[in-house]
Formats: C-alpha cells, structure tokens, sequence
C-alpha cells in the first residue's frame, strides 16, 4: 500500500481539529440542503442568517414568502431526509459535512463547497495533495497512454489524483493511479455510475481511493450536471492538467474553474493539426504552464502544498433579527438595483445605502423565492 502511513498521519492531523456533526444535525443539514432553491451558496447565507440549519428550516418558509413566492416553499421533510441517510448508510456511503475532518480541506475554500458530500472508499485519500486530471472523452491513444504514465508517476510522488470517471482521459487518469490513489468526482448519485461500463472501474477506486458526489442517491446525471460536477474536480486540487481538449469542451469549463478558484493550470501540447489538441495549446498561449513530464507539475506545486491553507469555516453569527429585517424602502431600492446583468454584492450596498445585512437578508428572500441567482465572485442577478 503506497504511502499508507503518510495517508493516515494527513488524516488523524485533519480529525484532530475537526467538528463532528451530531446525528440531528447532519439530518437538519441534509434537509435544507435538499429543500426548494437552497444550493450551495444559499445554504451559506441560512446558517449565517439564522445561525443553524434547524433555525433556517423553520425561517425558510417565511423568507420566500417576503422574496414573493408564488406557492409555499417546499422543506424536504424529514422522513425523506431518514430515507437517504438510511439508503447511503446501506451502499456503505457517508454524508461529510464541511466541518468534518476528513473533508477535502481545498475544496472546503470555493464559495459553492457542496455542504454535505457523500463519500464512498478511503478517506485518507480526500486529504492528501490533490492533483487534478481532465481530457477528452474521445482521446487519442497517446493522450491516454500520457495520461496514464503521468497520473502513475504522479502518485508515486505523493498526489491522490481527481478526475470525472469520464471516457477517455478521465480514465485512463483513474487507471494510472490505482494504487496511489484516486478519487472520481460523480455527476449522479452513488447508484448511477455514468458510463454504466465504468462500473468496475469505480470498483477498483476503492481501494486506495474514494468516489465522492454531491447530488443525493438515485439521481441519474443529465448534461447540466457535468459543469456542476466539474468545479468540484478543480476544486479538489491545487492544480489541474488538462491533457487533450477541443476548443469548446467540459475541460476547458473545469480550466475556467480552476482559475477562478485560485488554482494551477497546467496543459499539455498536442499537434496543432488535431482540433482535439485545440483547447490545450490555446491553455499554454494564455498562460498556462506547460506539460511534458511530471516534473513540470511537481516543481510548481510543491511551493504551493508547503503554504498551509487558511481555514475557511465560518463561526454561525448570533442571529439579529430586528437588525436585519428590510425595510419597505429599502427592499425596493435593494430590488431596482438587480437585473439579469450580474452585479456584486458590494455596489448593491454602496448603491442602496442599505446594510451589508439588509442586502443579504432581502438576496436570500429573493433566491428562496426561485427569483435570484447567484454567480461565481460574489456576483447576483434576477433569475
């Protein structure tokens, strides 16, 4: 078992500072993370607004209705919420909350961290350093054998390896490190592994490594999914390689995220005659480090995972509602501000002249009604 003992020593360190939810906690998060309108971000904004899960299940109704809900919003109830956790509790699945140790402390840093992920396999390996892996799904065969030779050598250095469980690179990144380490990012639920015929390549993951999804059990990946799917690859990481890619793909999309995450790009060169080497030449025209061995990646990084990572989790406020409840004025002035155009947060305050709370608890009124939505750098705009 390559670096087993290092794996154990990252994740007792991890678990020695972390919060462990009790079981009616992480049943409450479970059901406002799966209730109408509350992703990621909007989950964020209830515990920092109501200061529990519990409190926001109870406001949640009353704040789309002040957002102008045309119909009562929809709290999963909690026998569906018993339903899940039992089902994943059954597939051997865990429900790791972004406080927990054993949660990805890189991915723990993007402002859309999934609150809830849930893991199947080996838990070391979501906190050892994280190097993520992308392609196309219809490679050539020198794409996947690079691949697959760099994803091995990489491991044998001490980098778990993420990637989609997609065809073609994403595989053949799975199959090179095996026996390092990897995890496979899913865009469904645990129960539906997307392609069926990497089934038993997920299988083989769990060994050293770990299959982690956000969306809840039962869920077959439709094509939005795959974006969504694709900020949590790069997010994992602290860096990512894009090995073969067209110009208009899913891993340029992961490209995209990484940069606005914060994280290493890395792409290597292919012919300039193969469109599917057009997306990754055009990477390393814009600035991204190019690839043609290991090394290149290593070198890079090895600064970066020497940084500690500062922590991210937000103590919940005591809630303040008098404070915090908009008046008439201002929820009009806070409304006039927004349109389709995303704007951020910052001009909404400085425009309306409105607390940074007031304009947080009208945004979230607004995106519990279905009515707001909110973008990547703190931006929002009307639905």
């Amino acid at each position: 078992m390559i670096h087993s003992r290092r794996k154990a020593e990252i994740l007792e360190h991890h678990q020695q500072d972390s919060v462990n939810l009790s079981d009616e906690q992480r049943l409450d998060w479970l059901r406002l993370i799966r209730s109408d309108h509350v992703g990621p971000r909007t989950f964020q904004a209830l515990l920092r607004h109501c200061g529990d899960a519990r409190a926001a299940l109870a406001a949640l109704p009353d704040l789309a209705r002040r957002g102008g809900a045309t119909r009562p919003a929809r709290v999963c109830p909690r026998q569906d919420a018993e339903r899940e956790l039992a089902a994943a509790t059954s597939l051997g699945l865990r429900l790791v909350a972004t406080a927990e140790g054993d949660y990805p402390q890189r991915l723990r840093m993007i402002d859309d961290a999934p609150p809830l992920l849930a893991v199947r396999g080996n838990a070391a390996a979501l906190v050892m350093p994280t190097v993520a892996m992308v392609g196309a799904r219809n490679a050539s065969g020198a794409a996947m054998r690079f691949a697959e030779r760099l994803a091995r050598e990489l491991g044998e250095a001490g980098f778990v390896i993420a990637s989609g469980l997609a065809r073609g690179v994403d595989a053949a990144a799975h199959r090179g490190s095996l026996a390092s380490g990897t995890i496979a990012v899913l865009a469904g639920g645990h129960d539906h592994i997307y392609p069926p015929e990497h089934a038993s390549l997920a299988d083989a993951i769990l060994e050293q490594g770990a299959l982690i999804s956000e969306m809840p059990l039962g869920w077959e990946p439709r094509a939005r999914d795959f974006p969504r799917r694709n900020r949590l690859i790069s997010g994992l990481a602290a860096g990512i390689v894009v090995v073969e890619a067209a110009k208009r793909s899913g891993s340029l999309i992961t490209a995209r995220f990484a940069l606005e995450q914060g994280r290493e790009v890395f792409a290597v060169p292919g012919s300039p005659i193969d469109p599917r080497c057009e997306g990754t030449n055009d990477l390393i025209k814009q600035g991204a480090t190019m690839v043609t061995e290991a090394a290149d990646v290593i070198t890079l990084l090895q600064p970066i995972l020497g940084r500690p990572i500062a922590p991210r989790i937000e103590e919940p406020e005591a809630p303040s509602p008098a404070a915090d409840e908009p008046g008439a004025d201002q929820r009009t002035r806070i409304i006039g501000l927004l349109g389709p155009t995303p704007v951020p947060m910052d001009d909404l305050i400085r425009l309306s002249g409105a607390s940074a709370a007031v304009v947080r608890t009208v945004l979230l009124e607004f995106e519990l009604a279905g009515r707001l939505e909110r973008h990547g750098g703190g931006l929002v705009a009307l639905a």
